[in-house]
């Protein structure tokens, strides 16, 4: 059973995606500072400063304190049950920047990548091509 595991841990595929997932480990967090760091206070600035994280319905009042609650910390501090849609809001932005600054990303690396290529040279044409021509050529030359 150890032998098994190991041929199964020891192939290409399973590599592979131990690196993919290491490399996309830290690719998460380079994105992270992208979009928090770089993206998001200009963004803030056109809108606004707009922070959708204070919308919330209470949809059962808390046992510590009556609402109405001005902020969604103060309905949890007194023990509300509150529907976070502002949160979820929040969380959809993030997620549209991030795939757009990944899309920007890939986008760029992929003209990178198309600039470095090399085309391919033509394939060979077949050596029955190649011999119909040579005879083809030695009749034109008659």
């Amino acid at each position: 059973m150890f032998k098994e595991f190991k041929e199964f841990a020891m192939k290409g595929s399973v590599v592979d995606l131990a690196v993919g997932v290491i490399i996309g480990g830290a690719f998460g967090t380079i994105v992270t500072s992208l979009v928090n760091d770089v993206l998001m206070p200009p963004i803030g600035l056109l809108v606004g400063g707009v922070d959708f994280s204070n919308l919330f319905a209470v949809l059962k009042e808390g046992t510590k304190a009556p609402g109405p609650y001005p902020y969604l910390a103060a309905a949890k501090a007194a023990g509300a049950v509150t529907l976070n849609f502002g949160v979820f809001i929040n969380a959809l932005i993030n997620f549209l920047i991030v795939a757009a600054a990944i899309f920007l990303m890939i986008k760029a690396i992929n003209r990178l990548r198309r600039q470095h290529e090399t085309p391919a040279a033509p394939p060979l044409p077949p050596r029955q091509e190649v011999l119909l021509e040579e005879i083809r050529d030695a009749l034109k030359g008659r």
